[in-house]
């Protein structure tokens, strides 16, 4: 059964970080390409950050780029987003997503930042 468990989200006041963790089984993750996307209210699910199946490359989107790091440890079938600096405009549910042909999704962390 494949299962992506995401967690580490929450609230935080503008400018600050929070490290985002998912936790993949059921699948052979370091097969994967791995993605973090996210949903804000009453906006389009869009993508955040990728990351190759070793982990050896990565690419961002343009409103994340400088701040959001994403990385994986393949030993620990586990997927990371640091997100620093962040914005009242980063405010949404983000998910995890295992790419190869086919997608595994995760049921999504809130993270909220506001004042």
């Amino acid at each position: 059964q494949v299962q992506l468990v995401e967690s580490g989200g929450g609230l935080v006041q503008p400018g600050g970080s929070l490290r985002l963790s998912c936790v993949a089984s059921g699948f052979t993750f370091s097969n994967y390409v791995m993605n973090w996307y996210r949903q804000a209210p009453g906006k389009v699910r869009e993508w955040v950050a990728r990351i190759g199946n070793l982990g050896d490359w990565t690419t961002y989107a343009d409103s994340v780029k400088g701040r959001f790091t994403i990385s994986r440890d393949n030993a620990k079938n586990t997927l990371y987003l640091q997100m620093n600096s962040l914005k009242p405009e980063d405010t949404a549910v983000y998910y995890c997503n295992a790419n190869r042909g086919n997608d595994y999704w995760g049921q999504g962390t809130q993270v909220t930042v506001s004042s």
